[in-house]
């Protein structure tokens, strides 16, 4: 009998890292009605679409119901207009960008998962650890083996290749999901130089680049060289709030190019047969993010979020715990007190002070020991929950 189940999945958890945290704070609600938690894990966001975005959904929304104006399937890239607003976001960093290497898409996830088709089955993988479950369990399921970068205290979570280091397909994230760690420009020059001497392919997930306040790189493409050997994947969830809204971008470099093969062309490609794009009033909401007043009114969202970190920090800067993190980014990667293990830290922690996190071990074995918390929730659930985190290390 011939076999049709993809076993591949068998390499990968059975449970989604967090559907297991959504599966154990519901029992525990069922358990504990009356108990009032405060969400501290999963980086959904909490503020409300900013004023320029809603209005341009509402007129394009409009525009849908006319037929002179209406729009059915969009241009498999995305619509120029929108393209065109993201190049220009990109040269306030000083990097110029085609628009033909531009990708609209319906959010990072979705391409960070999908990009590995343009890679065969043999390329040897390689994660940083503690890592983004998406990274790994896409690779895996696609019958991938992956192998491990360990980042660490040690190393600030943000670890380099060795010279010794062979690898094809490398994923990187600044600032890092789940860590909130950042690479510097110099960092990122000596993964760059190392992509291009071992003809190795950089996926860089800069989702979190508009958390960025000190003097880091927004974009890989800031680093020389990074053109030949680097795609980057970007996401409106946390810029601008459209986690429900669905919209990112991908920009793959024409001048990326392995084994004779342009990987811009088999991008295109793969996306023209499988996906029909993103919804016409949706880009046009996005569109809006990228105009003066939409930028200043998610700048305004990320301060808030980032001013709810600095409080989470400060807390535990005043309860001696180790942490890293919060500064460039909405996480804060505490060490669990006593190193004890996640996920009883995270069963405790529910318990003792009704607060929800994510444990460290559900992003790989170098996050065993740690926790990741978020600024999502806002100022105002920071501060209660930090009083609880006191109340209950303190007693």
């Amino acid at each position: 009998m011939s076999q049709i189940i993809n076993h591949s999945f068998d390499a990968i958890p059975q449970s989604y890292l967090f559907s297991e945290v959504a599966r154990r704070v519901a029992a525990f609600r069922a358990a504990h009605p009356e108990r009032q938690l405060i969400p501290m894990g999963i980086g959904d966001v909490t503020r409300p679409l900013c004023r320029p975005v809603i209005e341009a959904l509402k007129k394009a929304a409009e525009e849908q119901t006319r037929a002179e104006s209406f729009h059915g399937y969009g241009p498999e890239q995305g619509y120029d207009f929108l393209r065109r607003a993201v190049q220009a976001h990109y040269a306030v960093f000083g990097v110029q960008l085609d628009a033909g290497d531009i990708f609209i898409s319906d959010g990072a996830k979705s391409d960070l998962g999908n990009l590995p088709d343009l890679f065969s089955q043999d390329c040897r993988v390689l994660l940083p650890d503690p890592v983004y479950p998406v990274y790994r369990d896409s690779n895996l399921m696609a019958g991938r083996k992956v192998e491990y970068l360990a980042a660490t205290r040690e190393n600030g979570f943000a670890p380099l290749p060795g010279e010794d280091l062979r690898a094809d397909l490398v994923y990187l994230c600044s600032p890092a999901n789940p860590t909130g760690a950042a690479y510097t420009k110099e960092q990122l020059a000596v993964w760059v130089d190392w992509a291009l001497a071992n003809d190795a392919v950089i996926l860089y997930d800069a989702a979190y680049e508009c958390f960025i306040r000190e003097e880091l790189p927004h974009s890989i493409y800031q680093v020389k060289g990074a053109e030949r050997c680097a795609i980057e994947v970007c996401s409106l969830s946390k810029t601008a709030g459209f986690t429900g809204m669905r919209c990112g971008y991908t920009v793959v470099p024409q001048a990326l190019v392995r084994e004779g093969k342009s990987l811009r062309q088999m991008w295109l490609r793969r996306q023209c047969t499988k996906m029909n794009g993103v919804a016409y009033p949706v880009q046009r909401a996005a569109e809006a993010v990228f105009t003066p007043a939409g930028m200043a009114a998610c700048k305004e969202d990320i301060d808030a979020y980032l001013k709810a970190a600095s409080v989470v920090a400060g807390a535990l800067e005043e309860l001696g715990v180790w942490y890293c993190g919060g500064k460039n980014s909405p996480y804060i990667w505490m060490e669990c007190p006593g190193r004890q293990d996640s996920w009883r830290f995270f069963d405790a922690l529910l318990e003792n002070a009704g607060i929800i996190g994510t444990p460290g071990s559900g992003f790989g074995e170098n996050g065993k020991g740690y926790f990741r918390l978020s600024a999502f929730s806002g100022e105002e659930n920071a501060r209660a929950a930090m009083e609880r985190l006191r109340a209950w290390l303190q007693s």
